[in-house]
């Protein structure tokens, strides 16, 4: 196989000593903590209710620390296996890992339950104790408004056992397909993110290529990824059932700590304004001296930015740029750098895209890329460490509420983007390329918010065929995809036949159903928190890393709402779609005068 330029990042790879040592570690400290859920089970069952306040605030101490050391083990095995999903022994050992983790769940099983259906009262009078409120307000309070879609303890240890057997296997399935596929392209098997990166390529038929090899392969493995999932829509369906909850997304709106009337107004501020959509590709078109322009067309360079970055020109820009809007966040991404809490090399069966783990309180977060060398790898880079920092402040809120609910998730992680972005961008005298960045900023913009609001739109239709029609077949899956995907584009995209695939690579459909719309709503606030720094620096800064350093520790429009942002307000929205207009605007000037 033919290899691209180097970039430094061969050989970054993360340090996972910081959890344990070796993989019988892991095991055993977890095999440790199920003993110790045991015990604690069999002091506290049955007996919550006469605990007393301090006595409750005692077992919820004991009950974070086993959730922490149980995390611990479980971080480790799952970041061992995403470096190398082919590996038996990664496998092996996460799946150990899952069943473990899975008998200690039915083992702590008891305890929420016990505190959701505590009466009033008392828990009132729990939640008034100086070390519950410390440790886990926020937690309980959510606990108690899951009440009406909480099974009886049997039931619920079933669906935890099954499980594993169930919803766990088929997205292991699923990755692992996914990690094992390859691409053929000019006679090199590539990588899904290896031959995704080629879009990005300033040559059209590279891109063709990389849109063909791709959508191949996808075919080639198409009643596999249909069957997964039709599977995993069922499973949901029953879930939800179950649980009473009416609608696809009521779940995810209850976990993400938003009301649903609010993610109906974003979604359509959103999709009333696909015309900004079909304004900047007819710009793009025109830049890039298209007749058509193509699904393989949205990601191409324009002009003459420079599209290949070392590890180390990377590393030193987003140190910079963290580090001149806070120098405490500098020396947190510094650390990462320093102590290798970053694997970045590529690596055949390395789980494709990036993320960064927040592992748990007692440890440290961990960042995944896959990086390649790109423009977008570094601000993949900003953004997972974004999320880092992020998590690593958030930590001294303890197991409990350390992480927030997707939709503030993602805000750290866009505004780390926004700043490096910003500098990159001031560092540029020349209009050309000043364009060119701005035009890569609008297409990350461009699949934040609209493109993930229109897979929304593309969950929505296969949660509601699935639950009214039954299975669905390949052909249905890919009219979904087509027809909300064309809704976006209103006709400034030319969409052929090998897009209609597309939809079968997506994991978040898969892992978090729901999710995506998170990202608008974290892009959308980014642009209203940029404005809002751009005017006060000063006092913006303090105020942002206490909202960070909270993490889920209140509700997010209180968080949020001390930075002067008001989350509830539609207008709200609207605001952040101008924002993006305006951004356009910004591009079409320094078209007319290039």
């Amino acid at each position: 196989m033919s290899t691209d330029r180097s970039t430094g990042a061969e050989h970054i790879q993360w340090d996972l000593s910081g959890l344990f040592s070796e993989d019988r570690d892991a095991l055993e400290t977890l095999k440790a903590a199920t003993v110790a859920a045991s015990d604690f089970a069999d002091a506290n069952r049955g007996k919550l209710a006469e605990l007393g306040a301090s006595g409750f605030a005692d077992a919820l101490t004991v009950y974070a620390d086993i959730q922490d050391k149980a995390g611990r083990a479980y971080t480790y095995a799952y970041l061992a296996w995403s470096t190398n999903t082919a590996s038996p022994a990664t496998g092996k050992l996460l799946q150990a890992v899952k069943e473990e983790y899975t008998t200690l769940s039915t083992k702590l099983l008891f305890f929420e339950l016990e505190w959701t259906d505590l009466d009033d009262v008392v828990a009132a009078d729990y939640m008034q104790d100086p070390g519950t409120k410390a440790l886990a307000a926020h937690y309980l309070e959510l606990l108690r408004l899951h009440k009406p879609h909480v099974l009886t303890e049997p039931e619920e240890r079933i669906l935890v056992e099954k499980g594993l057997s169930g919803r766990s296997a088929w997205n292991r399935y699923f990755d692992e397909t996914m990690g094992a596929m390859r691409f053929t392209l000019h006679g090199d098997a590539l990588t899904q993110q290896q031959v995704l990166a080629k879009l990005h390529e300033g040559d059209r038929s590279v891109r063709q290529g990389a849109a063909d090899a791709f959508s191949k392969g996808l075919r080639e493995n198409q009643r596999t990824l249909t069957y997964i999932f039709n599977t995993l829509l069922a499973d949901k369906a029953t879930d939800d059932r179950l649980r009473g909850y009416t609608s696809w997304i009521q779940s995810r709106n209850l976990s993400n700590e938003v009301d649903g009337k609010d993610v109906e107004a974003l979604i359509s501020t959103v999709t009333g304004s696909y015309d900004l959509v079909s304004r900047y590709y007819q710009l793009k078109k025109q830049l890039l001296g298209l007749d058509e322009m193509t699904e393989y067309d949205r990601y191409a360079p324009i002009g003459e930015a420079d599209s290949h970055w070392t590890w180390e020109r990377a590393r030193e820009l987003v140190t910079v740029s963290y580090a001149d809007f806070s120098p405490e966040m500098g020396r947190i991404v510094e650390r990462f750098f320093e102590e290798n809490w970053i694997d970045a090399a590529l690596g055949d069966a390395k789980r494709g895209g990036a993320f960064s783990h927040g592992a748990v309180p007692s440890a440290h977060p961990y960042i995944l890329l896959n990086y390649t060398g790109k423009v977008r790898d570094v601000q993949t880079l900003a953004h997972e460490l974004g999320h880092g920092v992020h998590q690593y402040l958030s930590r001294e809120q303890g197991i409990f509420h350390a992480d927030t609910p997707l939709t503030t998730a993602e805000t750290a992680s866009v505004f780390g983007e926004m700043l490096v972005f910003q500098n990159m961008l001031a560092a540029e005298a020349d209009p050309k390329h000043r364009l060119a960045m701005l035009m890569g900023k609008i297409d990350d913009t461009m699949a934040t918010v609209f493109r993930q609001v229109s897979m929304n739109r593309f969950e929505e239709r296969i949660h509601t065929i699935r639950r009214s029609d039954g299975e669905l077949d390949t052909d249905q899956f890919c009219t979904a995809w087509m027809d909300t995907q064309e809704a976006m584009f209103g006709g400034s995209v030319t969409l052929g036949e090998n897009y209609r695939h597309w939809w079968s690579y997506i994991p978040h459909f898969l892992h978090t159903p729901g999710y995506v719309y998170a990202y608008a709503f974290g892009e959308l606030l980014v642009l209203a928190l940029y404005r809002r720094y751009l005017l006060a620096p000063d006092t913006f800064v303090s105020g942002y890393t206490k909202l960070l350093s909270a993490g889920g520790s209140d509700w997010p429009h209180v968080l949020v709402g001390q930075l002067g942002i008001d989350l509830r307000d539609p207008a709200f929205w609207q605001s952040g779609v101008d924002a993006i207009a305006d951004l356009i605007q910004e591009a079409e000037a320094l078209h007319q005068k290039s």
